[in-house]
């Protein structure tokens, strides 16, 4: 039978996406966090929904940094040395993965998804929620040489090859530049690409809270779900200030907290936080379009009178203090492409820990309980396959059948 009510553990992009196609169905929802809306990975994203950039986190190249660079405050992918027995068997399960056949594999099943990506957000504008998806014009990836475009320009045709539609236009440093002002003259090659979107990601998923309010979901913040129970016919939530929640069914979207939840119920598949950071600035000597130093992984993303900076992946707890030397890093790199920014006003500095999947794929689906449900583990891409995850999975919920873009996702696999 079709669930009459929901609770959704998590108030980020992925929980309250879930938690609104639910609504769609006529499931009353409950949506617990145990800090606040958007108070995980999803507030300080970068906030792109670019579809021809959504590939699995692991991949060959990943590996060509080198051992000795993970370990090093500055390098774009570190892992700050700690003894973690649980990190270590991720980062083997990783490396496993960093090859050309299974990146290929898992990015088949992205290019399913990021097919249809945009048109989620479509359907929740339709459906009422007020902050917009920003088009503008195409976005710029700036490199210092030709030699280091080719292996991105290697990576959008693969994309191509999976059955995305990726389009896009090669630049030179001159022509970069009359895009893009703010570029310095290091930046000697570029990517125009077309067809992707941004938002202010911490506007956007207040406003889904308040969309799932108005139809008269209930947003309950400040105690964490500490476990979940199969009742046989229901379930129930506990929190950590001793109140319980009950409904027909339960969705477990608590990012990179998720496995101390669903491990209960079957799923296995270790959700590593991979910390990302960002800061703000003003837009002065700043890219006017979204745009993409890949060599360097930083992003800066306008939003409006503001501009975010950001980058890093750093694996490690997603509740350990931030670390200051990941900022002074991405301005480091930064510095020399942007010459007339002013990284000295930095405001909003931030870290998420975002949810990673040693395979890079999300863990959408159910578990070994039939009314127990995971909504996770999607890395950098929360916000741009968060609503689809969302909708995919509420269907699920509602009438029984999965659809085939979630095979690959499944939680028990």
């Amino acid at each position: 039978m079709s669930p009459r009510s929901a609770v959704v553990v998590g108030a980020g992009m992925t929980g309250l996406a879930t938690a609104w196609f639910l609504q769609e169905a006529g499931v009353e929802v409950t949506v617990v966090d145990r800090r606040g809306v958007a108070a995980g990975a999803s507030w300080g994203n970068a906030g792109w929904l670019a579809p021809s950039l959504t590939v699995p986190l692991p991949e060959p190249g990943a590996l060509k940094l080198g051992l000795s660079t993970f370990f090093s405050p500055a390098s774009p992918l570190s892992v700050p040395p700690r003894a973690d027995v649980r990190l270590a068997r991720f980062l083997l399960s990783f490396s496993r993965n960093c090859t050309t056949r299974r990146w290929q594999v898992a990015m088949s099943a992205f290019a399913a998804l990021n097919r249809q990506a945009l048109a989620a957000y479509d359907e929740l504008a339709e459906g009422g929620v007020a902050e917009p998806t920003r088009t503008g014009g195409p976005c710029l990836i700036a490199f210092t040489s030709t030699a280091d475009r080719a292996p991105f320009v290697a990576e959008l045709e693969a994309v191509r090859a999976a059955g995305q539609h990726v389009e896009y236009d090669l630049l030179d440093g001159p022509a970069a530049r009359r895009e893009e002002p703010a570029l310095s003259v290091r930046v000697d090659a570029a990517v125009r690409l077309h067809g992707q979107r941004h938002i202010d990601p911490g506007a956007y998923v207040a406003a889904l809270a308040g969309a799932v309010r108005d139809r008269g979901g209930k947003i309950v913040t400040g105690s964490g779900v500490t476990r979940i129970r199969d009742l046989g016919t229901s379930v129930a939530a506990h929190c950590a200030d001793g109140t319980q929640l009950r409904a027909d069914v339960a969705v477990l979207a608590a990012g990179a907290w998720l496995n101390r939840l669903a491990a209960p119920f079957g799923v296995r598949t270790p959700v590593q936080s991979g910390r990302g950071y960002s800061f703000t600035l003003p837009p002065g000597g700043l890219p006017t379009r979204p745009t993409y130093f890949a060599a360097q992984r930083v992003v800066c993303t306008p939003l409006g009178d503001r501009v975010r900076v950001a980058g890093m992946m750093e694996f490690t707890a997603p509740d350990r203090p931030a670390d200051p030397r990941r900022v002074r890093a991405i301005v480091s790199a930064a510095r020399s492409l942007l010459p007339g920014a002013d990284f000295g006003r930095r405001e909003d500095v931030w870290v998420g820990p975002r949810p990673c999947t040693a395979d890079g794929l999300p863990l959408v689906g159910p578990t070994r309980s039939p009314r127990v449900h995971v909504c996770g583990g999607h890395g950098m891409w929360g916000i741009a396959l968060g609503p689809l995850s969302g909708r995919l999975l509420a269907e699920s919920i509602v009438t029984g059948r999965s659809a085939a873009e979630l095979g690959p996702l499944h939680p028990l696999r």
